[in-house]
């Protein structure tokens, strides 16, 4: 990082943004809502504007869009942001039709036609529910629909939480095989230090997890919105590394960050191309359960890129059935995500041993690895920064 909190890296990434085939744009809550919580139609139009701006010229548009519970609160008379589940439930129910509704108003404007789509994690856990999101949204945009995507919160559980929208646009741009994520949201972009404090500097580029060394943010967001600026770097962290750049600046920078100009901050992809089963793996799979594992097995199931046999495991967490999803605990931390070939009561007995332990001792029925490498993906250990916005 240089003095002026900005990385050498030539523009010419950023630019190739405006060119791009597809973008997913993720706004969230406090970007759409006026001061008194209720739904700000000039900042929604403003944005149906730029978006179908680029809509004219060729670039397909999908919008993953909060708002749904802030649009709610007014209606139903509520005086905040409701805490308990079924009111947020209640609420959102609400608030979709509205914020769906004045959507299509705007776009219409523009001779544009737009598509609703409510996904929960379970359309992105179970395979086959994925292959039928990625179909619809495919079909829609070929048929140049904008959808509008949201966390399906009127009927989640525990998916109306922190900061989902950010990681459920990561996701969803891999589903429709993004050209690039644009994280819309009320700073201009990455700050390595609160902004509210003076002296923080903006981060004009990040080209590695190195980048964002000495960085100070913090999981809180505003209060109509779920995320802050960790939820962000999560997400950017699920997309640069399935090979997707990500733009993260303020709402009101919309559209040069769209035209590929040198705003917020730009995230440079890192990796290459997920199969939609390992980024289901790393990112959208339920974990049922923790193997601990030593230091050379580690190493084995993440450098070595082999699979994690029984001799690895030192300690078992967790309730878990054959064909479950399971994280991988190194000394330093978790290094993967797996389906288990056993169950949580046979590990115990096998861990430690090696393949010709284990049928030296009767265990003929226990030759396979306890997670095969082509059952593993890999999860990037970040540590989580401090205070901040």
């Amino acid at each position: 990082m240089r003095d002026d909190g900005s990385v050498n890296q030539p523009l010419a990434d950023r630019a190739g943004l405006a060119g791009a085939r597809r973008v997913v744009v993720k706004v969230g809550s406090s970007s759409l809502t006026a001061a008194d919580g209720r739904l700000s139609l000039p900042a929604l139009h403003t944005l149906v504007e730029i978006l179908a701006a680029r809509g004219r010229r060729g670039q397909q548009i999908v919008l993953v869009s909060s708002g749904a519970i802030a649009a709610g609160i007014t209606p139903l008379g509520l005086p905040a942001k409701p805490k308990d589940l079924a009111t947020a439930q209640a609420t959102a129910s609400v608030g979709q039709g509205i914020l769906v509704a004045r959507y299509t108003e705007a776009f219409t404007y523009y001779g544009q036609q737009v598509g609703q789509v409510l996904l929960t994690a379970e359309d992105l856990i179970r395979r086959t529910n994925y292959a039928n999101a990625q179909r619809a949204l495919e079909r829609l945009l070929t048929l140049g629909v904008v959808p509008i995507v949201n966390e399906n919160d009127t009927v989640a559980t525990d998916e109306i939480r922190f900061g989902d929208n950010d990681r459920l646009a990561a996701l969803v741009s891999h589903l429709v095989r993004a050209d690039a994520l644009v994280l819309l949201t009320d700073v201009e972009g990455l700050y390595d230090g609160p902004p509210s404090d003076g002296g923080a500097r903006l981060v004009r580029a990040v080209t590695s997890p190195a980048d964002l060394a000495g960085v100070e943010v913090t999981a809180r967001g505003s209060d109509i919105g779920t995320g802050g600026m960790v939820t962000k770097l999560d997400a950017a962290s699920i997309a640069t590394g399935a090979g997707i750049p990500v733009v993260l600046t303020s709402a009101a920078l919309a559209r040069p960050a769209l035209e590929g100009e040198d705003v917020g901050t730009w995230f440079a992809a890192t990796g290459k191309r997920k199969s939609a089963r390992r980024l289901w793996l790393a990112h959208a799979a339920q974990v049922r359960g923790r193997l601990h594992i030593d230091a050379g097995a580690a190493r084995a199931v993440t450098d070595g890129k082999r699979s994690l046999l029984a001799a690895g495991v030192v300690g078992v967490d967790g309730d878990f059935e054959p064909g479950d999803v399971v994280e991988l605990v190194g000394p330093e931390g978790v290094v993967a995500r797996g389906l288990v070939a056993y169950g949580s009561g046979e590990v115990p007995r096998m861990m430690g041993k090696s393949t010709d332990q284990l049928r030296g001792a009767g265990h003929d029925d226990h030759p396979r690895a306890v997670v095969h490498r082509d059952d593993l993906a890999q999860v990037r250990v970040r540590t989580r920064a401090r205070a901040g916005r």
